[in-house]
This record gives structure tokens, C-alpha cells and sequence, in this order.
């Protein structure tokens, strides 16, 4: 299928607001960008009320914020005391960029679709913090989750792990620790459009690896500033597709994009899980780009993107779902 023409539109927008020449982009141009572009972001799924916390990870205060499905007609279940599936929520950013206020929409949106109480967090970024810093403050925040989560609303025994782009970075890894190491226990995983191996050259990265809204230039310049030099990129904590045991792994529900430079690792996983006898469901969207799903404002195509993430999810935890 081609490229979606409001996609087109849009990256022919940014084109054309881009520099002649296309440089590394420095920590605080990329923070800007990010968040300029996540001003297109909508949730026009459903009401949440959301409060805000911390908890405390191997370099101090972890904020979140927690997003409720709000009561709504038949939605009794929605009770501020009820235990719900919980979603540990990981915004994109290249672990460079982004926060909880960049994704605040996206994140509601998806705790409505899914029927959990979402708490997105914010992790430690690069290059002020290297690498494994977002690792450690992550795996801080699945386990305040799990530890607590009577306390937050949350029944342990129905927590999701996403993400999006190197948030799914994040959430894959932790999947895969937590099953080498037996806990803490996660109940699904969800992936949009992840980056999941910066080892290998995948096809797709050479082909819309310019000019396709994540552009080579960015993401190399992420990867240096996350990593050390002697940081191996086919290590599964930085490539997770390069992990060469997945069994056991929770259920996955995987969205990638037809035109996003991370397609290929995205579909590749999805396959390399079934194969491993973990239950997939992927989907990967025909025309649309990198962050999509996110793009709300300009893309009717993220709103059903993130119903159906939300519907996968339910099925997966037995949530009920929305009347």
C-alpha cells in the first residue's frame, strides 16, 4: 500500500521546516522536536482522572502518573476502589527525549481502550544518564507496580509492560529479565512500533531511513548518547531481538507501521515469539509512519490503532469492555 497521503502531508511538513542539511541533532533540539510533534497527540477515546505520585528507584524520586478509566454509564467497574489490570506505560523518546507530559494523551488514551489503570513514568535520560540508567529506573517501576498494587488500584496478577518506540525498547527487555530471572510475574506485553535490534542492518531502516519522521541521523545520535563505546548493540538489554531464548515469555500484543525504519526488527520479533510458542497478536499498519499512533490530531488512523491495542489487551486480562 502506498504511504498514507496525510502522512505524506505531514512529513512533507516537517521537510520542509528541517535544515538543508540534516546533522546530529543535539540532546535539547531532539527534546524540542519530540515535544512540538506530541502536540498533535489527542485522546479522543475516552475520560480518565489521573493522579500523580512517586516512588522511589536506585537514584531517588520515579514520577508517575496514574490514568483511570472515569466512570461512565454501565462502567461500574470503574469504581476508584476496584483492582484493575495495571499497564507500566514507557514513552518513546530514544531515551533521549520525552516524559510524561509529552505522551500525558496517548497514555490516557490507552487506559481507556485497554480498561487498566495506566501509570506512565518518567526514567532517567540520556546522555545526563547513561545507560543502564532508564534499565534500572524501569525494572524500579514494574516492581513498585507489582509490590503495591493494592495500594494503587492495581491487581498484580494483571500487569501489562509497554511502550512505545524505545519505550518498547524498555518494556520488551523487562519481559525477557523478569522471565530469566522468575518474577516479577507480567501478565502481557505490549510493543507499538518498537525498536528491538540496533545491531543488525534491517532493510527497512536503509528504506525509510531518511525523510520518514525518525530519521538515521537521530537515531545514531540517541544510541551514542544512551550508550558507552564499549556497550555491545547486540546485547538483548539494548537489542532485544538479538535475545536467542524467548520462551516463556508473557503474550505480546505487537503494532508496527508499513513506512517506519523499525518495521522490520517489529515483524521479526512478532514472528521469533510465535516461534517460541509465545501467543502474538501483530498488527502492522499499512501506510502510516513511526508514531502514528500518537499523531492523533493529523492521523484518523491512530485513534482504531489504539481502540484495537485496547481490545487486545482486554481479551488478554479479561477486562470488560467499554459499553
Amino acid at each position: 500500500m502506498p504511504l498514507d497521503p496525510r502522512a505524506q502531508r505531514l512529513l512533507s511538513m516537517l521537510a520542509a521546516a528541517a535544515p538543508a542539511e540534516r546533522e546530529r541533532p543535539s540532546p535539547e533540539q531532539r527534546r524540542q522536536s519530540l515535544a512540538k510533534l506530541m502536540q498533535f497527540s489527542r485522546n479522543d477515546v475516552g475520560p480518565v482522572t489521573t493522579t500523580d505520585g512517586r516512588c522511589y528507584g536506585p537514584a531517588g524520586a520515579l514520577h508517575y502518573r496514574m490514568y483511570t478509566p472515569a466512570p461512565a454509564g454501565e462502567l461500574a467497574q470503574y469504581d476508584d476502589g476496584a483492582l484493575l489490570p495495571g499497564f507500566v506505560y514507557f514513552h518513546g523518546g530514544g531515551l533521549v527525549a520525552g516524559s510524561i507530559e509529552t505522551h500525558d494523551k496517548v497514555a490516557a488514551a490507552l487506559a481507556v481502550a485497554s480498561g487498566c489503570r495506566l501509570l506512565s513514568f518518567d526514567y532517567r535520560l540520556a546522555p545526563e544518564h547513561k545507560f543502564p540508567a532508564a534499565v534500572d529506573d524501569a525494572l524500579a517501576a514494574v516492581e513498585f507496580v507489582v509490590r503495591h498494587g493494592a495500594l494503587l488500584g492495581v491487581d498484580s496478577n494483571r500487569v501489562v509492560i509497554g511502550g512505545d518506540s524505545a519505550g518498547a525498547t524498555l518494556a520488551a527487555f523487562l519481559c525477557q529479565y523478569a522471565a530469566s530471572v522468575g518474577g516479577p510475574r507480567i501478565a502481557a506485553q505490549c510493543l507499538i512500533c518498537p525498536v528491538l535490534d540496533s545491531s543488525e542492518p534491517w532493510p527497512s531502516r536503509g528504506l525509510f531511513g531518511t525523510g520518514y519522521l525518525l530519521d538515521k541521523a537521530t537515531w545514531e545520535a540517541d544510541l551514542a548518547d544512551y550508550l558507552a563505546p564499549d556497550i555491545p548493540l547486540d546485547e538483548p538489554v539494548v537489542s532485544p531481538l538479538s535475545n536467542p531464548v524467548l520462551i516463556g515469555l508473557p503474550p505480546a500484543v505487537i503494532h508496527t507501521a508499513e513506512f517506519d525504519p523499525m518495521r522490520d526488527e517489529g515483524n521479526a520479533y512478532a514472528v521469533r515469539l510465535a516461534d517460541a510458542g509465545v501467543s502474538v497478536a501483530h498488527v502492522c499498519h499499512e501506510g502510516m509512519i513511526h508514531n502514528f499512533h500518537a499523531l492523533g490530531a493529523l492521523l484518523p488512523q491512530a485513534r482504531p490503532a489504539l481502540e484495537l491495542i485496547g481490545h487486545q489487551l482486554r481479551s488478554l486480562l479479561h477486562a470488560p469492555a467499554p459499553s
